[in-house]
């Protein structure tokens, strides 16, 4: 048997330890397109802060994990997948034929339609190339401009402040990271970020980059413009599926899978980052582009390639970030449901904010600013779809009862 992972982040080098766990005769391949140990994207805002080398970002840190596991990783971008003939054609010109094949290709940085984003100075924060980039140009005092304030353009605010620059965030929502949390969350991190002295300009898109004679010139949408020495762009992932073209396997925003993960092909798995799975907040099939996602999805498909039915009951959208101190965490729909009802609580001063969403009396999805004891506490009612009964009238008017409530539900105690 042999299995073949195309994409070397965590879905699949987690796939990868799983298969020689269940299956300790197969022959497994990873293929990733970087010429990189396999590591983590999420670690590399670390890197940029100092905090770790960049061996610190690698997935595995034993050097011989990978022979020792009898794991052949090659790199090398594919080119084709041909499922008729359960084979796949590399960039090199080379064919490596497999028996099951996971696609776990992840995604890549959007380069928005913007005049000099291919100026030198100019860089996503996706890969290692790029990391490196940005150090060369990310020094104490430096003037540096930060495309888009979502997930990962808040993560990525975090290191270079800790880099010391100078930095001014674009962001063309009216809110920070509008994808995670509401308005008022928004605006509450917005206000966070400039009392630390980040320039935070929301509303407002980047038109153009040119070259000046200290850098760069950043013109934005206001008709003003920024200096800067160097930009970095956050603009959101796209999943990588463009290869998948001429296959035949059914993709949308990434590549479609029933509930055990399987592709419209047989014998071909998707996971991580590329695949449009199941949603358990909503039951809908989308891509959940998150790393505890593409765990979960790398352990269960690698059972079932090795023969163990697993089925995948869905994930939960979750974020949480930690942004100069601030942590901002959502979870589920967070954005409510259809015929539910909202609890809030919020303490501007005190940067403290609790949104709870209710389907009936279930909590539906949870968002939270500065509230790091309700975080476990969220993700678990979500998870469980445990009834609150009459402790969630009880939260209706004093969220920030959750703690309380999830104790006394799972235990069968009911409100006094």
């Amino acid at each position: 048997m042999h299995h073949v992972i195309l994409g070397a982040g965590p879905a699949g080098v987690i796939a990868a330890d799983n298969l020689r766990k269940h299956d300790a005769n197969a022959n497994i391949t990873i293929i990733g397109d970087e010429d990189e140990p396999p590591y983590s994207r999420m670690a590399i805002p670390y890197l940029l802060a100092g905090q770790i080398g960049e061996e610190g970002t690698y997935l595995r840190q034993d050097k011989g994990h990978y022979k020792n596991h009898g794991i052949d990783v090659k790199r090398v971008r594919a080119g084709a997948v041909d499922p008729k003939n359960k084979s796949i054609t590399l960039e090199d010109g080379s064919d490596v034929a497999y028996d099951r094949l996971l696609l776990a290709t992840g995604a890549s940085a959007i380069r928005p339609p913007v005049e000099g984003l291919d100026l030198p100075g100019v860089h996503n924060c996706w890969t290692m190339a790029d990391a490196r980039a940005i150090l060369e140009r990310a020094d104490k005092g430096d003037d540096v401009v930060l495309m888009g304030a979502g997930f990962i353009g808040s993560i990525i605010l975090e290191a270079l402040v800790k880099r010391g620059v100078k930095l001014v965030v674009v962001e063309m929502e009216d809110r920070m990271v509008p994808r995670m949390m509401d308005e008022t969350a928004g605006a509450m991190l917005k206000r966070w970020c400039e009392d630390k002295g980040v320039r935070v300009l929301t509303g407002t898109q980047i038109k153009g980059i040119a070259e000046s004679r200290d850098g760069l010139d950043v013109a934005l949408s206001s008709g003003k413009s920024l200096p800067a020495r160097l930009v970095v762009v956050a603009a959101g992932v796209a999943s990588n599926i463009g290869f998948l073209k001429g296959s035949g396997i059914d993709t949308d925003a990434g590549v479609k899978v029933d509930g055990f993960l399987r592709t419209s092909a047989p014998d071909v798995y998707a996971a991580g980052d590329v695949a449009q799975a199941r949603d358990m907040s909503t039951g809908e099939f989308s891509v959940l582009a998150i790393q505890p996602v593409a765990a979960d999805h790398g352990r269960i498909a690698a059972l079932n390639m090795a023969g163990h039915e697993t089925p995948h009951k869905g994930s939960l959208n979750m974020n949480v970030l930690a942004t100069i101190g601030l942590v901002t965490s959502s979870f589920g729909a967070w954005e409510g449901v259809k015929g539910g009802t909202s609890a809030r609580m919020c303490d501007d001063n005190a940067y403290r904010y609790l949104r709870l969403e209710f389907d009936g009396d279930r909590l539906a999805g949870a968002q939270a600013v500065g509230l790091t004891d309700h975080i476990g506490i969220a993700r678990g009612l979500i998870q469980t779809k445990l009834r609150l009964g009459r402790w969630k009238d009880i939260l209706m008017t004093s969220p920030e009862r959750l703690a309380e409530a999830y104790v006394a539900t799972s235990q069968g105690i009911a409100p006094v």
